[in-house]
């Protein structure tokens, strides 16, 4: 097994999913991109560059509880390279942002199955996000995956 870490900006909406009042339905991408992050006394800056190479697709389902609490499965399509399935690792967590009119919430998802050059891959995935009241998705990512 050979292991490797990389994070990825996802952006995208999320909505109702069917008649389901507590079912939502979440498509985003990220493009192939170099995050950046420097650390001074005064400040913490960082940005996202987009760079050429394939995009990164997530579709997946969302269930929500009412105690703020979720479970989310679907599948993560790197480009060409493959594509991964997830499902969350116990539940997830959305609340209020100190933002107004955003949520704010984090997910880990444990890797069920995997195509092409992520056959057989095993890993977690975590996920720190926002979300506004129209359905506009900011999803940071690290994904720690273990290939064969």
């Amino acid at each position: 097994m050979r292991e490797t870490v990389f994070a990825l900006e996802f952006r995208g909406t999320a909505g109702p999913s069917g008649s389901s009042g507590t079912t939502r339905h979440a498509r985003t991408t990220a493009p192939s991109q170099i995050l950046k992050t420097v650390m001074r006394a005064a400040a913490v800056d960082a940005s996202v560059e987009h760079v050429a190479g394939d995009v990164a697709v997530l579709d997946s389902i969302v269930e929500r509880f009412p105690d703020g609490s979720f479970i989310e499965s679907g599948t993560i399509a790197y480009g060409a390279f493959g594509t991964l399935s997830f499902e969350t690792v116990g539940r997830g967590t959305v609340g209020p942002s100190p933002l107004d009119g955003w949520v704010h919430g984090a997910v880990m998802w444990k890797v069920t199955a995997g195509t092409g050059h992520l056959t057989g891959a095993r890993g977690l995935i975590t996920s720190n996000f926002v979300a506004s009241a129209q359905g506009g998705v900011v999803d940071n990512q690290i994904a720690r995956l273990y290939l064969p």
